[in-house]
């Protein structure tokens, strides 16, 4: 019996037809990895990720050697010797130093999870972890070597030079092995193929996200029906056949990963579809359809002795970046105040100039878990501009904006006396922009998932207004945005937003 062509799921052609047949044409970037080909079951080779984060991790620890090294070098042999204590040291005499330096430094980096196959593709999760790891890595080692009196004693300038020379040397090595990783062959065969069983409107989002991401780690390779249930929903994917089939398509499209996205059945047959993801060696998931808030805080865990699933920590219910979020509002909030006393005055003096009268607006918001508080605003509107109507809030081309108003809010100028908010711990600088209660009395009805912002500290600036969604705009859209920011809140993104408020001119009303 003739054996037919393997179909090669690696190829781009093959990524964007699914269906075809084509066959892989060798690249550099392929006779450098001199990877096998993919299994007889049509499932490319696995050892690819394990291979790049075993290589990532042998090279993490030779770039931070050398960045010891260096370090020691500059302390010692350079004019930098001539600060603080003075001392005569060979590499010998510190060669335990740095030794314990590179081990407890690549401790940490796998303490953070850098080393997750899920990240290679990620460079600003990298970045991030690198950034912790360094920064926790410099107190532990520090203070590890403060504590117990070794001799020779450590030199602190030593320590803290290492700490900067190590994190350039990360970032800049990870930048460039990103770069590598980003070659299409490369990345074609990092990212994993997808299937889901079934589809709805969390599939069609899912899919869609999965297509939007820049990395693109998934690849949709298309959809089954769900058990006995006919697909009602038109998908934007290729319907590759029915349910009955799948452990033919797992095999013959190489899918590396399924999705149930309806879980409306019954117990035997999601567990049927597990095992046979197990017996095939393919990912099973299943979209949580009953949390459609904050499912990054999604876990299994146990209580009284049996394992539940519910929404666990987000990343600003941890103690340790409550104090490093708010140690940033407190510095930005002093810096913020000093620096726009100038600016603050002679937009004062043009409101007092055009509408006689208190240039300062105070107004009554909602804060974290919904407790009232008084924002501070430069006044962008005419005296009692609400008289008669009411809250509400502005409108395209209002009657009751200044003339200066328009402009002020186009850039955010009448928020900047908020700095005062912020310092006295009412606000961030960057969160939810806060809601007038009067006006938000029924959304937490009307609105799915509505509250769920008001678990942090409001913001000056925010995710969803570096977006444009402000003012009378869709507020389903911007609950969403704020959502995103709760679930994937880091440092790097408060700083990135907090650029983008500065580099965006908006069209605020």
């Amino acid at each position: 019996m003739a054996i037919p062509k393997k179909e090669n799921i690696f190829s781009e052609e093959a990524v964007d037809h699914a269906s075809s047949s084509v066959y892989y044409k060798s690249s550099a970037a392929d006779i450098l990895l001199a990877m096998p080909e993919a299994g007889r079951d049509g499932h490319r080779d696995r050892v690819l990720p394990e291979r790049l984060v075993i290589t990532s991790l042998i090279c993490d620890g030779i770039v931070i050697l050398y960045a010891m090294l260096g370090s020691f070098w500059l302390r010692f042999y350079t004019p930098l010797n001539h600060y603080g204590v003075i001392a005569k040291v060979t590499l010998g005499d510190y060669q335990g130093y740095i030794a314990f330096g590179v081990i407890s430094l690549i401790g940490t980096l796998l303490y953070v999870n850098t080393y997750d196959r899920r990240k290679l593709l990620h460079l600003r999760k990298i970045v991030l972890d690198v950034i912790k790891a360094t920064l926790l890595w410099y107190i532990g080692f520090l203070s590890f070597t403060l504590m117990f009196k070794f001799q020779p004693s450590i030199s602190r300038g030593f320590v803290s030079i290492s700490a900067f020379t190590a994190l350039g040397g990360l970032l800049v090595w990870r930048w460039s092995f990103h770069r590598f990783l980003q070659n299409s062959a490369v990345t074609s065969r990092l990212s994993q193929r997808v299937l889901f069983v079934g589809w709805n409107e969390e599939a069609e989002r899912l899919s869609a996200s999965f297509e939007s991401d820049s990395v693109h780690l998934y690849n949709v390779v298309g959809c089954v029906t769900s058990f006995h249930t006919k697909i009602k929903r038109k998908p934007k994917v290729h319907i590759l056949g029915q349910y009955e089939e799948i452990a033919e398509i797992i095999g013959r499209h190489g899918i590396d990963m399924v999705i149930l996205s309806d879980v409306n059945s019954v117990k035997g047959e999601i567990i049927g579809l597990a095992n046979l993801c197990e017996r095939e060696m393919v990912q099973f998931k299943v979209i949580p359809s009953y949390f459609q808030i904050l499912v990054s805080g999604l876990q299994l865990e146990t209580v009284g002795g049996i394992p539940v699933l519910g929404v666990s920590q987000l990343p600003l219910d941890r103690i340790l970046n409550i104090l490093f979020k708010r140690a940033v509002d407190i510095v930005g909030a002093i810096v913020g105040l000093l620096l726009s006393i100038p600016l603050i005055a002679i937009f004062a003096t043009i409101v007092y100039i055009e509408s006689p009268g208190p240039v300062f607006y105070r107004q009554r918001r909602s804060g974290r878990n919904g407790a009232p508080f008084y924002i501070v605003k430069i006044r962008s509107m005419k005296l009692d501009a609400e008289t008669g109507t009411g809250a509400r809030w502005a409108q395209k081309d209002d009657p009751r904006r200044l003339k200066i108003g328009a402009f002020m809010r186009a850039w955010n100028i009448d928020e900047v006396p908020q700095f005062w908010n912020v310092l006295k711990g009412e606000m961030s600088l960057v969160g939810p922009r806060p809601e007038r209660p009067e006006l938000i009395v029924n959304f937490k009805q009307d609105i799915p998932h509505y509250n769920a912002r008001h678990n942090v500290k409001p913001g000056i600036t925010g995710w969803a207004q570096v977006k444009g969604l402000r003012g009378d705009t869709d507020l389903e859209e911007r609950i969403q945005a704020d959502l995103f920011y709760l679930e994937n809140w880091n440092l790097l993104l408060d700083f990135q937003i907090m650029a983008m408020t500065f580099l965006r001119r908006d069209n605020a009303y």
